[in-house]
């Protein structure tokens, strides 16, 4: 029968480009003579999962290949790279799909595919959905391009390996029946899982039931998926008689067709440089062993190899060992080298060669570890199955051993470290390979050593050594195939140990003639011959697909119609810019100095010297100098230089910004990173939203003005938040416009050839760049990331567009851009920073991050790197809801973050408990957990929202209650500069003099307020209020007029604005939680209040996904068109920075009224106290803490009804009665010059008695004294001589873990008080004697926690009271307690054990608890 050649084959396997196992060798070295054969019509299918750097080692992107599909593909959705496989030396095509984009359709594809073939997916874990998605995608490509090339006559294979793939031969079959599908296993799902099960495989196999197996393994998907592949395929191999019988019994199919895998024999090198590589290899691995053991090598010693991937049963690595074990008993006369090379998880290399004067020494000072056995450190050395086997075999190198072993647990792709060699080379060294498998479908191990004239051992349970069994004699000294069966291993070791004795003692000649024999045998091996299988089984399969031709006999291909070479009328224009720089003259040259440092927005001096060039013009430049000294033209330039007083006056403000800029804090702290979403510094740079924004902002103007070591870390919005309108209906309107980056005072950071800076971070299927950019705060850099990039894609370029713009995946992009992104930006520039300051949730992925850089770079395992991740980490909450934290699906994360599991060598389950609580599956990926668990520091930003913090996170750390909770607070400030407006900045130098913000809490100070002039102070703040009180005019007439308002309207409120009356501010974001309408419960109330003198002020906007939010917006608008209100219920639109300064200035009273205990800080009515504004709130947040009676007033702190409605009825009648009571009063009780002296008492006591305590200073003092300082001497202490003291303490916890279920009470005395009540005036002994096993005793704490029962119920403890030490035993110790005054009364107590270090910060740190 004539054999049908196939005109295009798509071979798809999860090892293209990734090397994991034996399939990549498989796929690799058949790639040549495919590619001979077909060109570019073969065309390789892998997953793209390699990640940042690893993403270049194989595969090189190339663009022009297919560009017509791939621009049809794309349009489809499908996301991918094309290319090729750099590292073959065919350089086949390479697309490597990213199946990610799939995770959130999951359940409707296995619905489908469990609808079409019963396929069951619904046990399978991560491990079967990915490389299911990866199979299904792989798929969708090999259909796009069919249909895009490929017509009815064109013969087409897909070629799918393993189960991993299989769901693309389903997917085909049912939607493109022209394709033939071939399905290769290389090895069962269920072979596999027996055999490494230590269950017998080859002679039981017919008495297993597969299902059976499969449930008991927990295989069911997989197996499901491998079944049906090859049932459905049209051609079924495998790759030897061993795989084929597994199949028969286990899969319910046997063959169509034995594919033994075959080799490329063009890599073999020529026998001068085998000889010149095998000379040198063998060297370096003698001075490595002799470094690592101070034992040389004798240069006859027979080098042993055993190598492959770390199955220790199933690759036979133990009965290798055995065998090594018997001949190191034995006293031949040549010495033995046994290598043993398979990847584990390691660190460093225990030791690198260096040579010096002929003198051999370790790096880094790494000692000797397990007698020089191990080349590198492992992460979990004592439960090592290979080291524990050879210490069982009493292998551990003795000065008189005849087998030295040396075990390699990395890769070796030329840069691990200490062998620095490619495997290939690093075989060539050996004199024998040892590859006795129990269970190897093929093994190319065994193949490549002959390949490479190695003389080999394997056995008759290899494909390999099955396959080649009858090609060789019994005893070939070229092949040796041992007989394994399933009960033989002290056998099978034997006759290793006996074959290795007749390899020792040959000849050197007799040697190399084996070896030359290896070589000719695997010239029986190559592609070139063994292809002829694969191509019989493509024949079937097209035989197979030829039955279905008239299912696609009208198939046309799209390319056909694609009409390239038609002309193309270009329908838009192509835009450019070229940016045109103002150049002033150089007299006024310090105004394009002051411009560019945002100084000027905090110093008043500045400000007013740039208003004072063209007022009007600043105004309608949103007060931002860098486009007023664009809009400049010559005339005005010349008239500035002929200016003498203004000339004098910028001298005057050049030298102040000089001076400031020179001067240094005294003190020589370290840096600090501090990371946020968004900075309002001013509002020209809109790259904020809200309080956080601003506090943020505010915080790095203090941290200038204090002259700290602190730098900025964020993003640059394009488009920042919106602009709110109104509509007359009062609905809000959103209006994202972009911001002009020439107008702002940014700095790009380039390097030394002027190329700008960028960092990259990973996403599912590409690299994503961002430029880095820099705008001075003062003395303080903040550094901005921004993916405006031309290299990026459209959407990808959007990702820093908008502030919290998007969807959830937008938002998971933009917090991986600032925390792994801004962690790559502190490398590229290379900031010395020390603490990692992380303000909210937002940045926690700079810990991942930081996590991956000491494990990968400075080769600390994880439990050492998370130590010093941990002691230099500070997390400020803000939030205090859990609902309000970030959180992430995860299929989301793993999408985006799935590679960080592997670089952080963890599981996928356990680095998703990073951001989990608890262990339910369903629970989201929290950021706030995620910056918790990598943060040994952690704050809130009031005493109250600590508490309501504490209790938030507390079921992290079970055992413990709330109150012991290591979250501790620092309450938010305001800075001082930016929000005290000039007349009370002055009044306050006129009366404490100018370095008052340092002196304010001094009583002389303290007198001084209190003895202003009340006259005084009243006409300073009517003068504010008269401002704002214009300033609301003229903002009104602009929005009524956009609103098209009736201008009767328009005058009537005009008409009853004014600055006589009592002004009340309510001004912040607007969320439920706000109670923006409270006032409005009652509007006879209200009206009772207005008609009293009194108008309200309202601005803020809402979240634009807050439609709850928003309709508070409507309602105020609404009740401030009623009649009886018109003029006295005011709103203003597009609520900012500068409208924000003019109302905490310029209000009598600032109003807050959250909901208990939702306010976490709260800074607007900070703001208003530096303005001498008296407050009005809620006692929460900042007020619980900052509130006087003589200076403000309050409702309660606590609630009175758990039902809401009742609560905010209550509220609403309190704050009715306070305002008509004593608020109205208070301001009326005016004298014949109209001034309230009762008023100007509060004023005086908000700047003498809560002023001091609320500035952004103290709150910068408090991060320095409470954290910063403490954090830099415990990270320095940590990082000490190679973080000796972070791995020191890693190890004790380890120790401790590992002992700690051992821990237990063996004797309690307490006084039995259920007989008979205690009399006070016994003394309370309690006497534990617990069971330690390996630990000491002061390494255990023990400690009686006393309570108070309520209503059935503890809450919490009373008192806690620590256990004294008074003896110690073997393996035990006892803890005393005696309580010599107990209070009378009924008490509830329990005993706490508890693991003690002086490294721990907290109990939170290592939260192991026991209870007796």
């Amino acid at each position: 029968m004539t054999t049908k050649q196939a005109d295009y084959i798509f071979e798809v396997s999860w090892e293209v480009c990734n090397k994991v196992g034996g399939i990549h060798t498989v796929v690799s070295t058949k790639a040549k003579t495919l590619c001979d054969k077909l060109g570019s019509n073969y065309i390789l299918i892998g997953p793209d999962i390699c990640k940042d750097d690893a993403a270049t080692n194989e595969f090189e992107p190339d663009e022009s290949i297919c560009a017509s599909w791939k621009e049809y593909a794309k349009s489809k959705g499908l996301t991918f790279r094309i290319g090729r496989w750099k590292t073959l030396e065919s350089r086949p095509i390479v697309i490597l799909v990213d199946f990610t984009r799939y995770f959130n359709q999951k359940d409707e594809i296995f619905t489908r595919l469990w609808n079409d073939y019963s396929l069951d997916s619904l046990t399978g874990g991560w491990d079967y959905i990915e490389p299911c998605l990866f199979g299904y995608a792989a798929a969708k490509i090999i259909e796009s391009y069919y249909e895009f090339y490929i017509d009815a006559g064109d013969k087409v294979v897909a070629q799918f390996h393993e189960w991993m793939t299989g769901s693309g031969i389903l997917y085909l079959k049912k939607n493109t029946p022209q394709i033939a599908t071939a399905f290769t296993t290389h090895a069962t799902v269920l072979g596999r899982s027996i055999s490494g099960n230590r269950m017998p495989l080859y002679e039981a196999l017919t008495s297993y039931n597969p299902d059976t197996l499969a449930n008991q393994f927990n295989l069911r998907a997989k197996h499901s998926l491998e079944k049906l592949s090859a049932l459905n395929s049209d051609v079924f191999t495998t790759v030897s008689e061993i795989t084929n019988n597994e199949c028969t019994h286990l899969l319910g199919k046997s063959a169509d067709v034995i594919t033994p895998n075959g080799f490329e024999n063009s890599m073999v090198p020529q026998p001068k440089e085998r000889y010149e590589t095998r000379q040198r290899v063998r060297n370096k691995l003698s001075r490595l062993f002799e470094t690592l053991s101070g034992q040389s090598i004798p240069q006859d010693a027979l080098f042993v190899l055993n190598s492959g991937r770390y199955e220790f049963f199933n690759k036979g690595t133990d009965v290798f060992i055995e065998a090594m074990g018997k001949l190191n008993r034995t006293k031949g006369t040549r010495q033995i080298f046994a290598i043993i090379a398979v990847p584990a998880r390691h660190a460093e290399p225990n030791a690198v060669p260096v040579e010096q004067n002929g003198v051999l020494f370790r790096q880094n000072g790494v000692s000797a570890e397990q007698n020089g056995v191990l080349s590198h450190r492992l992460f979990d050395t004592d439960n090592d199955l290979i080291v524990r086997k050879l210490q069982e075999c009493g292998l551990n190198n003795s000065s008189d051993s005849r087998v030295k072993v040396l075990f390699i647990p990395s890769y070796l792709d030329g840069a691990d470290g200490a062998i620095n060699e490619n495997y290939f080379d690093f075989l060539q060294a050996f004199d024998l390979g040892v590859f006795p498998s129990y269970y190897e479908p093929w093994g190319y191990t065994p193949m490549e050593s002959i390949a490479f004239g190695i003389p080999t051992l394997t056995t008759n349970l290899a494909g390999f050594g099955l396959w080649i069994k009858d090609k060789v004699p019994q005893n070939s000294f070229c092949v040796r195939v041992i007989s394994r069966t399933e009960g033989n291993p002290d056998d099978c070791s034997k006759q290793i140990a006996m074959a290795v004795e007749e390899f020792a003692a040959l000849k050197c000649e007799d040697w190399q003639k084996a070896s030359e024999q290896c070589i000719l045998l695997s010239e029986e091996l190559v592609w070139a011959k063994l292809i002829d299988n694969y191509y019989s089984a493509y024949s079937q399969a097209l035989d197979n697909a030829a039955q279905r031709y008239k299912m696609y006999m009208n198939k046309q291909a799209l390319a056909d119609f694609n009409v390239q070479s038609q002309p193309q009328s270009i329908e838009q224009a192509h835009w450019r810019k070229i940016l045109f720089r103002q150049k002033l003259p150089q007299r006024l040259s310090a105004l394009e100095k002051l411009s560019h440092n945002l100084w000027w927005c905090w110093n008043k001096e500045a400000f007013e010297l740039f208003e004072s060039i063209n007022p009007q013009k600043f105004a309608e430049c949103e007060n931002n100098p860098i486009p007023l000294l664009e809009s400049l033209s010559v005339q005005e330039t010349e008239q500035l230089c002929n200016n003498h007083a203004f000339l004098a006056e910028m001298d005057r403000v050049e030298k102040l910004f000089d001076d400031y800029m020179q001067h240094k804090s005294e003190e020589k702290d370290e840096m600090v990173a501090y990371f946020s979403m968004e900075y309002g510094i001013d509002d020209c740079l809109k790259i904020f939203s809200g309080g956080l924004g601003v506090l943020a902002g505010d915080y790095l103007k203090q941290a200038s003005d204090s002259g700290k070591n602190i730098v900025g870390i964020g993003l640059l919005y394009r488009f920042g938040y919106f602009t709110q309108r109104l509509t007359k209906e009062g609905v809000q309107v959103c209006e994202y416009n972009a911001q002009k980056f020439s107008h702002l005072p940014l700095q790009a950071e380039r390097d030394q050839n002027g190329d700008w800076k960028k960092i990259s971070i990973t996403l599912p299927g590409r690299k994503v760049e961002a430029k880095i950019w820099r705008i001075d705060v003062g003395r303080v850099p903040l550094y901005l990331l921004d993916t405006d990039v031309e290299s990026n894609s459209e959407q990808d370029r959007n990702i820093s567009s908008r502030l919290y713009g998007g969807d959830n995946e937008n938002r998971l992009k933009q917090e991986m851009l600032l925390g792994i992104g801004g962690v790559r930006l502190i490398e590229q520039l290379s900031l010395p920073v020390k603490i990692y300051h992380l303000n909210e949730g937002h940045a926690a992925f700079c810990s991942v991050e930081r996590m991956k850089n000491y494990i990968h770079k400075s080769n600390y395992p994880y439990s050492q790197a998370k130590e010093l991740v941990r002691a230099s980490t500070l997390f400020t909450t803000h939030t205090p809801v859990a609902a309000g934290h970030d959180m992430f699906e995860e299929n989301l994360i793993r999408a985006y973050l799935g590679h960080f599991a592997d670089y952080l060598t963890l599981s996928w389950d356990e680095f998703m408990t990073l951001g989990r609580t608890s262990d339910d599956k369903k629970e989201k990926f929290s950021m706030s957990v995620l910056a918790m668990n990598f943060s040994s520091w952690v704050n809130a930003v009031s005493l109250i929202h600590r508490d309501v913090s504490r209790k938030m996170f507390a079921p992290m750390y079970k055992g413990y209650f709330p109150e012991e909770m290591h979250i501790d607070y620092v309450t938010n400030g305001v800075h001082h500069s930016t929000w005290t407006c000039s007349r009370f900045q002055k009044l306050y130098k006129d009366t404490l003099g100018n370095d008052y913000l340092s002196s304010m809490q001094k009583d002389e100070c303290r007198k001084k307020i209190l003895s202003i002039d009340d006259a005084t102070l009243w006409r300073e703040h009517l003068e504010e209020k008269k401002s704002l009180i214009e300033l609301i005019k003229q903002r009104l007439k602009n929005e009524y007029s956009l609103r098209a308002e009736e201008p009767q309207v328009y005058f009537k409120t005009i008409k009853k604005l004014s600055p006589d009356k009592l002004t009340v501010g309510f001004a912040r974001r607007f969320a439920t939680y706000k109670r923006a309408d409270l006032l409005f419960s009652n509007l006879d109330k209200l009206k009772e209040i207005v008609d009293c003198g009194v108008q309200f002020v309202f601005a803020g906007k809402a979240h634009p996904q807050d439609k709850a939010g928003a309709d508070l917006i409507s309602r105020i608008m609404e009740v401030s068109r009623m009649p009886q209100f018109t003029g006295s219920i005011i709103f203003l639109e597009n609520y900012d920075m500068s409208l924000a300064k003019r109302l905490v200035s310029g209000v009598d009273l600032w109003l807050n009224l959250p909901t208990r205990p939702l306010e976490a800080s709260g800074t607007s009515g900070e703001k208003a106290v530096m303005n001498a504004v008296v407050n009005f709130s809620v006692l929460d947040g900042w007020w619980a803490e900052g509130y006087r009676p003589e200076a403000g007033w309050a409702l309660p702190k606590e609630a009175t009804y758990s039902d809401n409605s009742y609560q905010n009825a209550l509220d609403a009648q309190m704050l009715y009665d306070i305002f008509l009571s004593e608020i109205i009063p208070a301001y009326y009780s005016q004298n014949q010059e109209g001034v309230s002296e009762t008023w100007c008492n509060k004023m005086k006591s908000t700047i003498a008695d809560i002023l001091p305590h609320y500035t952004m200073k103290r709150q910068l003092d408090d991060y320095y004294s409470k954290f910063y300082c403490k954090m830099f001497e415990q990270t320095a202490l940590l990082e000490k001589d190679n973080a000796a003291k972070a791995g020191e303490y890693a190890l004790w916890k380890h120790r401790i873990k590992r002992f700690w279920n051992a821990v237990r009470p063996i004797e309690l005395n307490y006084p039995d008080s259920e007989r008979e009540a205690m009399d006070i005036s016994n003394k309370f002994c309690v006497e534990v004697v617990l069971q330690i096993s390996e630990l000491k005793a002061e390494e255990i704490g023990v400690e009686l926690l006393i309570a108070d029962k309520q209503n059935e119920k503890i809450n919490t403890y009373t008192e806690i009271l620590p256990f004294e030490l008074v003896e110690k035993g073997q393996n035990t110790a006892k803890y005393s307690l005696v309580i010599n005054s107990p209070v009378a009364g009924v008490h509830d107590y329990a005993i706490r054990v508890y693991p003690h270090c002086d490294l721990m910060l907290s109990r939170q740190d290592f939260p192991l608890v026991k209870w007796i």
